[in-house]
């Protein structure tokens, strides 16, 4: 995914009590250990702008969240890299590392690798953070195309759609202004 975020956006305010919900209701972590009350205060103006098929949640002028089309709410890089405890987690190979960091899709064979490990098991469709082998952040944020049992049993094709990178257009841009 390619992130262009346009000079000029109109945001809106959106905070509602069915959007923090749903993050909560796809994050748990968030909603069990109050990180919630943390990280998206209630008496904190939180905005939504749309760029094309993208929402992002913004907070003082911060992306906090993001959403493509009608997929789950994804924390930023910068979010999870602050609570990383709030998604499933998935470590790619090294071979992986140079492509996914280019925004490629992970591959199955890059998640089964003798190297890589599958710490947490998901759904189809469900978000998950990627993790390079030997390293201590996640590196990419991404839905899952095929189960983690399908990613070990098939191992081929696409496992992970990556949504999100560092150094991607999201990831440059850690203020709007």
């Amino acid at each position: 995914m390619i992130w262009l975020i346009p000079d000029v956006w109109m945001p809106f305010v959106f905070w509602m009590l069915a959007k923090p919900a749903a993050i909560c209701e796809t994050y748990p972590y968030l909603e069990q250990t109050d990180i919630i009350e943390t990280l998206i205060p209630k008496k904190e103006s939180v905005y939504v702008g749309k760029c094309g098929h993208v929402q992002l949640c913004v907070m003082n002028n911060v992306i906090l969240f993001f959403q493509e089309r009608d997929g789950p709410w994804l924390p930023t890089l910068r979010v999870l890299h602050q609570y990383p405890e709030m998604m499933k987690k998935l470590r790619t190979d090294k071979g992986a590392i140079k492509f996914v960091l280019s925004g490629a899709n992970i591959m199955c064979p890059g998640l089964t690798h003798p190297d890589a490990i599958i710490h947490d098991e998901g759904d189809v469709g469900g978000p998950v953070a990627i993790y390079a082998c030997g390293k201590e952040h996640a590196m990419a944020v991404g839905v899952l195309k095929m189960s983690t049992a399908d990613i070990r049993a098939v191992n081929k094709g696409i496992g992970v759609d990556n949504m999100h990178h560092l150094n991607d257009g999201l990831w440059k841009m850690p203020v709007l202004n």
